[in-house]
This record gives C-alpha cells, structure tokens and sequence, in this order.
C-alpha cells in the first residue's frame, strides 16, 4: 500500500511538473492580433484606435496563392492595398481604392513613361484582386509620391508610400465599413479565427462607428507577405494629451480579451496591444496603473527578459514620439483600468504640417508590419 501511495504521488508531481514547463514554453504563431492606438498631435490631430489581423500564412488569412507569388516575385512592388478610405489620394472622394505601390523603374524617363508604366503593373494584377475581393474597380490614375514628411516623423521605413513611390490607382464606388468588414473578413479568415473572438470582435463592433475605414494589404518580403486586415476609428481633434489616457475608451469596451485560436499553448508575442503618441512637445509616461515589464536593450530596442509577466514596454518613453507595447503575459485578458496612464510635459499646440500626400491609412500599416514585425521575431527568452 505504501508503494502504491509513493508510486500515486510521483505520477501527480511529474504531471505538476510537466504541464508547469509546458505553460512556460513560450510559442510563436505566424496569425497575430494587434490593437493600435495612435494619438496624433502633428500630422493628422486625430486620434486613431486600430485593430490589425496579421499573418505571413496564406492558410489563415486567405488570398489566391498563384496572386501572393506573382506579386511577391515582382522586385518593383511594395504593397498592395484595398481601402474605404474616404480620401485613399488627394483628389478621390467617396470611392473603394485598390492601390498597386510601385518603386520607380529608373529606366522610364519623364512623368508620361512613369505613370504609363505604373498601371502596365498595375493591370497584370487587378483582375485577380478583383476576383478575390468580388469588386469591379477600375483604373482611376497613376501618382508619383515626392514627400516622405510623415514617414520622417513616424520613423517608418517609406516602403509603402514615401518618396520615389509609384502608385497605380483603382477605383469603385463607396460600400460602407461593417458589410465591407463582414465580406472582407469571411473571404479572408477562415471559420476557426472567426469564431475565436478576441482582437477580431473589437474590430467588429468597431466597424458600425460612423468614421470607421478598413484596409487589406499584402506587403511582399524575400520568402513571404504580411497580410494584414485592418479596421481602424478617427476620432478627429481629441485633446486627450493633457490628462489621464484610457487607450481602450477609444476601442469601446472595458477589457480585450486574446483570441482562443491560441488556446492551445502559451503565445505571448501573438497578441499585442500598442500605443504611438506625436507631440511637438518633449512629453514623458507618468501615474502607470498596471504593469512596467522589466526589459534589457538588444539593438537599441528594450526586449522583456520574462514574456510570462503581463504589462508595459514604454520604448521611447519620453520625447516628441513615445511608443508603448502592452503584453498580456500569461493572462488572457486585461481590463481599462490596468491601461490607464498620464503623460506630462509643456503645451502640445502645434500647426499642422501640411502635405498633399500624406496617405496616413498607408503610413499607420507601415508602423505594424515593420516596426512589429520585427519586434515579434527579435527572439524572446525567459
């Protein structure tokens, strides 16, 4: 009887001891779930709550494989963008775009050749968009961009829309966001992510806000594309610098929850909550209510020492552009008040700087797919 006792108690310690290792295993899924709050006090003076959908896997954000390879193995594309976008380009009002980004073939010479050449790429591929999308856009214009102002000041990498960056236009009429959101994404996710809620209910809910705009975009790498859905929120000319910042105030609920696509085992990296505020001002992070992760800098960049603990990231902290990553460690979900922070520091007023081609939609996806991208893949220990 006593063996029996001894053997019983052995079993349950390495069944103890086996699922506590297994929870600490930290994972990486190729879907990620990003919600971006981006306060904006120089460019735009909106305040922007965005939920992202990602994945460099065509098995789960779906799109015609043959369209990803053509598009990836074209050196001159950059991205390629589907939005709602009241005004996706200076001049286009009230119309879905499709924008084919290009980088300039330095063998076209003068504007005529440039623009001609543009929708020559641009037209190998809208039949497929079209296809997918079930849309029946049609060439609108070819535009040349010349400023890279905003990309300057968001620190983003210009591969999307910047300077020396072609872009062959389509165009259809408006369809408003939550059917858009509601094809968009029955085409693109399929039923497991669907149902799995998470960041993809909040974009939901989102989508029936009256200044509510959605995005695709298939941004090409060497071996692969990040295909992201985007539904994103203006909130035009909020003051919200000056006191007490609740990011999910803007998001309209009172907690997210991580998707149960990742019920599965411990992936800490795969749903990320992130907030960029612009200041013309020095401004710093003051009053935190939750959580401030201990870090160490590996290339410059603040990477948490212990994916398990839940809380803030602040990298810059301080300065005229402040940006925070809030990870959820091992909880599941996090609630208002445990997001809440203040910001302190001198006047904030500003001018706006004025740009004829500032496609700030464009810009923002730039910030998740590369900023993050790289971010998620820097290789995280515990």
């Amino acid at each position: 009887m006593r063996n029996i006792l001894i053997l019983l108690a052995i079993i349950t310690l390495i069944g103890i001891s086996s699922n506590y290792a297994y929870s600490q295993e930290v994972k990486l899924a190729t879907y990620h779930e990003n919600a971006q709050l981006v306060i904006d006090n120089i460019i735009t003076k909106n305040t922007t709550a965005s939920i992202t959908l990602q994945s460099s896997n065509i098995q789960e954000i779906r799109v015609i494989p043959e369209l990803e390879r053509e598009i990836r193995k074209n050196e001159k594309i950059t991205s390629v963008i589907v939005s709602n976008e009241n005004q996706c380009l200076i001049g286009i009002i009230e119309q879905l775009c499709i924008m084919i980004n290009m980088k300039i073939d330095p063998n076209d010479k003068g504007i005529t050749a440039i623009q001609e050449s543009a929708r020559k790429t641009g037209d190998l591929y809208i039949d497929k968009i079209n296809q997918t999308f079930d849309m029946d856009t049609k060439f609108h214009s070819s535009f040349i961009h010349t400023l890279d102002e905003a990309n300057q000041i968001l620190g983003t990498s210009g591969m999307v829309s910047g300077n020396s960056t072609l872009s062959a236009i389509y165009t259809s009429p408006m369809e408003d966001t939550s059917s858009m959101y509601e094809k968009m994404s029955a085409i693109l996710l399929p039923k497991i992510i669907r149902e799995s809620g998470g960041f993809y209910d909040i974009a939901k809910n989102l989508s029936y806000e009256n200044n509510s705009k959605i995005a695709f975009s298939i941004i090409p790498l060497d071996s692969k594309s990040i295909l992201q859905l985007k539904l994103s929120v203006d909130y035009p000319n909020q003051e919200v610098l000056n006191s007490k910042i609740n990011p999910l105030e803007f998001f309209k609920t009172d907690n997210i929850h991580k998707s149960n696509y990742f019920s599965g085992g411990f992936y800490p990296l795969n749903s990320i909550i992130q907030i960029v505020i612009l200041s013309p001002e020095n401004i710093s992070i003051a009053n935190i209510n939750g959580n401030i992760i201990p870090t160490q800098t590996i290339d410059n960049e603040k990477i948490p020492t212990d994916v398990t603990k839940d809380g803030w990231i602040f990298d810059p902290e301080e300065g005229q552009r402040i940006q925070g990553k809030y990870l959820l460690g091992e909880k599941t979900s996090v609630n208002k008040e445990e997001l809440k922070f203040s910001l302190s520091g001198e006047n904030i007023q500003s001018e706006k700087i004025k740009s004829d081609e500032s496609i700030l939609i464009v810009i923002i996806i730039s910030i998740i797919a590369i900023a993050v991208a790289i971010f998620y893949l820097k290789g995280y220990k515990k």
